[in-house]
């Protein structure tokens, strides 16, 4: 599946002053890892947002995000966000804040 070069880029752009990004093509999409792990990513017009099973049910809540079941199955943990809840700088920043916030608590890789 093709990503959204145009979200991708924003993405890039809340992402500039880390030294600590990697991008790698996963999901079908195109993931940002930081200390190793998938933080944020883009797979198609929506933003894949890594928010840990802690603020899984609250990221729920928020408009445009749904489970992340490209298996087929809910990966707990994990969020997609459709354009509607990442269209303004303000929530895309909100959504890799939280992001961050969930990765920067797990041990490195």
């Amino acid at each position: 599946m093709a990503f959204d070069e145009g979200l991708a880029q924003r993405v890039r752009e809340v992402l500039e002053d880390r030294h600590d990004v990697v991008e790698k093509r996963m999901f079908g999409g195109l993931a940002f890892m930081v200390k190793g792990h998938m933080t944020v990513g883009v797979n198609g017009e929506e933003l894949m947002v890594r928010v840990g099973k802690d603020g899984y049910d609250s990221a729920l809540a928020r408009p445009g995000a749904r489970e992340m079941d490209f298996t087929g199955r809910a990966l707990k943990g994990f969020v997609y966000v459709s354009h509607d809840g990442h269209a303004s700088d303000p929530d895309l920043e909100d959504w890799i804040s939280r992001a961050l916030s969930h990765t920067e608590s797990l041990p490195p890789k």
